[in-house]
């Protein structure tokens, strides 16, 4: 049975990741927060690595919040394991802490090892995680084109310009 949807909680997300070791990069709301873009989001998008011991680290990680797939009915049989990280890509969750997405890859920028030059370590709620950097996060918000994607371009552009303008 899934969890009750809950509000994400960024900061026990991270830490769970990154306690247990995790090779993620923080894209998608989240990273553009950390740009400077004052959009709310409600969960947290990740990039991770897709290596074999990541994703027994990652399964590992996520066991402790009651990962299911977000919208699936409930009661429908879910393992949670290296193995379905393995056979699946992406997968959209709920857990206990809130709605977690994990990337094995994204439109217009690949999996985590293409991403990784374009990314930068970052402080999110006292925690240190690689992040997305800003003009990698605009390409791959516009190649994805939904329309949250494209409304939130502008924001980023004008960060962008900003940080241009001052250097």
């Amino acid at each position: 049975m899934p969890p009750p949807r809950v509000l994400i909680d960024f900061e026990s997300a991270l830490r769970l990741l990154v306690e247990h070791g995790v090779d993620f990069i923080v894209v998608g709301g989240l990273a553009a927060s950390a740009h400077g873009a004052a959009r709310v989001t409600y969960d947290l998008d990740v990039v991770y690595s897709r290596s074999a011991d990541n994703l027994v680290r990652l399964a590992e990680a996520l066991e402790a919040v009651d990962p299911y797939l977000r919208g699936a009915p409930p009661g429908l049989p879910f393992r949670w394991d290296a193995k379905t990280l393995r056979h699946g890509l992406n997968f959209t969750l709920t857990t206990s802490v809130g709605d977690i997405d994990l990337l094995g890859e994204i439109t217009g920028g690949g999996r985590f090892e293409d991403l990784l030059p374009e990314s930068l370590r970052v402080q999110a709620y006292g925690i240190e995680c690689w992040c997305l950097g800003l003009e990698k996060l605009i390409q791959v918000k516009r190649a994805a084109g939904r329309p949250k994607d494209l409304e939130a371009i502008a924001e980023l552009e004008a960060l962008l310009e900003e940080r241009r303008g001052k250097s």
